[in-house]
């Protein structure tokens, strides 16, 4: 029996609750996973879980095997990563949680990655809720806003501007607005993700304000939104990650770039420093990179997006 693999099966069962779901995790078959719990059991002579046809839980015994083994694989693990085994050639699965606009900035890049380390596989969870990332299985989640819980590892990857942004059809056959206020005399698409959520935020001389826009269009996804501003229904108010593509090619024009939004913290998180894997680590650092080169990228060149209609830059500095 491989003991230190067996209790890295154990240690995840106990965090998910689910043999099936740690089957998945390591593309291996349930009753494999059983197998492995069930050697652990006959060697040290205990029941590890209790079983039933709905949940399990641990035993006593099997809190008590949880408690003394996480050190020991925390410590082989640091051995590991110490010469650079599994950093060199990462394997395995990483569960990444992350809203639709982070998914589709990594959808685009993520094949760069793999193509590196060919035994490393990457999956998106696709959510703007936020939950328990143990109850969803996430080694690594983007998140945007403060971090309140104390739990988790915070890596501040910078901040999220939102920018209105309108097909150049639709500035030609409708004009831009030059102030907020003018929101409410054009057809805007709504992200509705929230009650609020057609009341736009843009920082003006009075301080940040809040304005009310209507549409016929609203989508609770942000690719939809994303959709209808390029085909020339309306304004869009989106995250500029989102967006930065078209407007460098010119399919969308950013207005009302005198008026920017609120800066939202952006980072990355995980649930515990201790049991970040190596295969986790070189996700975090390629987004943590790859966000790098666009911040860097915006700073170096503002002239490439430009508001409508005008000589005037309009330089972002966050994503």
């Amino acid at each position: 029996m491989d003991l230190l693999g067996s209790l890295g099966i154990l240690l995840r069962v106990a965090e998910v609750r689910s043999f099936s779901a740690v089957a998945r995790e390591r593309d291996v078959s349930q009753a494999a996973v059983a197998r492995q719990i069930s050697q652990l059991e006959e060697h040290f002579g205990v029941r590890l879980f209790h079983r039933t046809t709905r949940k399990i839980s641990l035993t006593d015994d099997g809190q008590m095997l949880v408690l003394l083994a996480r050190p020991i694989l925390d410590g082989v693990e640091d051995m590991l990563t110490a010469v650079g085994r599994q950093s060199a050639s990462p394997i395995g699965l990483v569960r990444v949680g992350v809203t639709g606009t982070a998914g589709r900035f990594l959808a685009r890049r993520l094949p760069e990655l793999l193509a590196d380390h060919p035994g490393l596989k990457v999956e998106l969870v696709v959510s703007d809720r936020i939950g328990d990332m143990i109850e969803d299985r996430l080694d690594l989640a983007m998140r945007a806003g403060e971090i309140s819980d104390a739990s988790l590892v915070v890596r501040h990857a910078g901040t999220i501007s939102r920018v209105a942004v309108a097909a150049p059809s639709y500035i030609e056959k409708h004009g831009e607005p030059s102030l907020p206020t003018e929101l409410g005399q054009h057809t805007c698409i709504v992200h509705a993700t929230s009650q609020n959520s057609d009341m736009w935020t843009f920082v003006t001389n009075e301080g940040t304000q809040q304005f009310r826009v209507s549409g016929g269009f609203l989508a609770n996804d942000a690719s939809a939104v994303h959709l209808a501003a390029r085909s020339g229904y309306g304004i869009a108010y989106l995250a500029l990650v989102d967006v930065f593509d078209d407007l460098r090619s010119g399919q969308l024009v950013r207005v009302l770039s005198n008026f920017p939004s609120p800066n939202i913290p952006f980072s990355l998180v995980y649930s515990s420093r201790r049991h970040l894997a190596p295969r986790t680590r070189v996700v975090l650092n390629f987004i943590l990179e790859g966000l790098r080169e666009i911040r860097a990228l915006l700073s170096a060149d503002p002239g490439e997006i430009r508001d409508q209609g005008s000589d005037r830059s309009a330089p972002v500095l966050s994503l």
